[in-house]
């Protein structure tokens, strides 16, 4: 059976994948695209992206998707789930889509209860434009655009967004886990997984954000990248289930 994440047919061999080396992207597609071949969603699905290297992918996947405009990807889902509530609708967003541009269209959508899944992939910066400082960047993290580091002062403290939409009435599956090592990706798998089934079943709003690794504007190789994860970003961000309706 052809696969929803593979080289599409019609794409050209001498066209790259888009996603650096050791970016964790690659991994969350992969399990996104397994839970909805596990369920057999490939026709109903409809894929949001967002302005950022998440949107890479939409050359490699099999599915019915559409950029939105910077940060209103939950606008754009609301839209097509309202419009046809068959669709198995999945907002996929970088932290600089998500909880900058987009904080006010996210946090509306969770606090309506939407039947959308949400898929947030954190690495602690903008990615795709150059590694400016992020919503997620954590305090004393060197970016582009915070040399001496971020400085809870003049920046303000990192935005935890699992925790603050868990803190809303509405939203049924909230949870934090990430994909820098093996047995991580295993429970990250497992909380895509529900999150797209509470979608079939029409339970609600799902909100699963994955710490992510990013080699380039973290200027660290992939191994260094994980075992950063691990020392420092876990520390800010512990992993787990903040909110289960189930």
């Amino acid at each position: 059976m052809e696969k929803i994440y593979e080289r599409p047919s019609f794409t050209s061999p001498a066209i790259g994948m888009g996603f650096c080396p050791g970016c964790s992207h690659s991994t969350a597609h992969k399990l996104m695209a397994q839970a909805l071949d596990k369920y057999g969603l490939r026709d109903k699905a409809v894929l949001i992206y967002p302005v950022g290297c998440g949107g890479l992918g939409k050359d490699w996947v099999r599915l019915n998707n559409i950029v939105a405009l910077h940060g209103r990807a939950a606008a754009v889902g609301t839209a097509i789930k309202k419009c046809n509530p068959e669709n198995i609708v999945i907002s996929y967003q970088g932290d600089g889509d998500l909880a900058a541009i987009g904080m006010a269209e996210t946090m509306h959508a969770a606090n309506r209860g939407e039947n959308l899944t949400v898929i947030f992939i954190n690495n602690t910066n903008f990615g795709m434009t150059g590694g400016q400082m992020a919503p997620t960047t954590l305090l004393g993290q060197r970016t582009t655009t915070s040399p001496d580091g971020r400085d809870i002062e003049r920046h303000g403290a990192p935005f935890k967004m699992a925790e603050l939409i868990a803190e809303l009435d509405a939203p049924k599956f909230v949870g934090r886990f990430a994909l820098h090592d093996a047995k991580n990706v295993i429970k990250a798998q497992a909380a895509i997984d529900k999150a797209i089934r509470m979608q079939v079943e029409g339970k609600g709003y799902s909100f699963v954000e994955l710490i992510s690794l990013c080699p380039t504007n973290w200027k660290l190789n992939p191994v260094d990248s994980a075992k950063r994860v691990e020392k420092e970003i876990l520390k800010e961000y512990p992993l787990g289930i903040f909110k289960d309706f189930e």
